[in-house]
């Protein structure tokens, strides 16, 4: 496979919504275990952290803790939605369980089922950052007038991490050589993109690093800015960073599976 192929638009119809439909209804089977662990998470978080080591934080750039810390936990649960639904669940449906040999034997294609996991993968993730925001709008710490703009936004933040999940799926080995990219990328961006602290805290060089490569940096940004109710004019970059990295990494892990599956 040449290197143009792995970025050739892929074929996709409407019928990847078929798959969609499908991990929809195995997540419905089980909603209250699937709805519990966003609603408890930013509990546990904001307790913990937010207002146990807040306690010790004045504040960050005028901001309580708690209150800084709070939309990067939407951001964290978005990315963490995503790309697990897409690496180790998307691993099983493939290799343990057959789903995807069993759907391409219908009239859908490969390109189908995998636009399919991937809209589900970003379903996940607006559905965690719907049950988290009444949760921390309930401690006071966002700001209700633009929040809610926050589910939207996860949907498409969803998509990249998504993709990213797919990546890794389409080259890993085996289902265990999936914590490789937890570890070395997953777990960095969980600690170094201002979640718990802000970015202007870390050497410069890693600031920069950040800022290039890492998209959950770009994800609390804006989930940040429209939880405090502030617009900054610096969410533009942010989202346009957002969006033409989707583009490309959407492009790259439907061609990347197909791959794989044709194989």
């Amino acid at each position: 496979m040449k290197m143009v192929d792995y970025f050739r638009i892929p074929g996709i119809s409407s019928r990847s919504y078929k798959v969609w439909q499908r991990n929809k209804d195995v997540f419905m089977k089980d909603v209250k275990l699937n709805f519990l662990p966003p609603f408890l998470e930013p509990i546990m978080y904001l307790i913990a952290l937010g207002f146990g080591l807040g306690k010790f934080i004045e504040s960050i750039d005028g901001v309580p803790y708690a209150r800084f810390i709070a939309p990067a936990l939407i951001a964290v649960s978005v990315m963490y939605a995503a790309f697990f639904e897409c690496s180790y669940s998307s691993y099983v449906r493939m290799y343990y369980q057959k789903t995807f040999d069993a759907i391409i034997a219908t009239p859908l294609t490969i390109e189908d089922v995998i636009a399919g996991e991937l809209l589900w993968g970003a379903t996940r993730s607006m559905i965690n950052a719907t049950v988290m925001i009444p949760v921390i709008a309930l401690f006071g710490l966002i700001d209700l007038r633009y929040s809610l703009l926050i589910i939207p936004f996860a949907f498409l933040g969803g998509l990249l991490f998504a993709a990213i999940g797919m990546c890794f799926t389409a080259i890993t080995p085996n289902i265990m050589s999936l914590s490789y990219p937890i570890l070395l990328f997953i777990t960095p961006m969980f600690l170094f993109s201002g979640t718990f602290f802000p970015l202007s805290a870390l050497p410069v060089p890693v600031q920069y690093f950040a800022i290039a490569f890492l998209p959950l940096t770009h994800m609390v940004n804006v989930i940040r800015s429209l939880a405090f109710g502030t617009l900054a004019t610096s969410m533009v970059f942010d989202i346009v960073w957002i969006l033409l990295a989707s583009i490309i990494l959407l492009i790259l892990s439907i061609n990347l599976m197909k791959k794989r599956l044709v194989i």
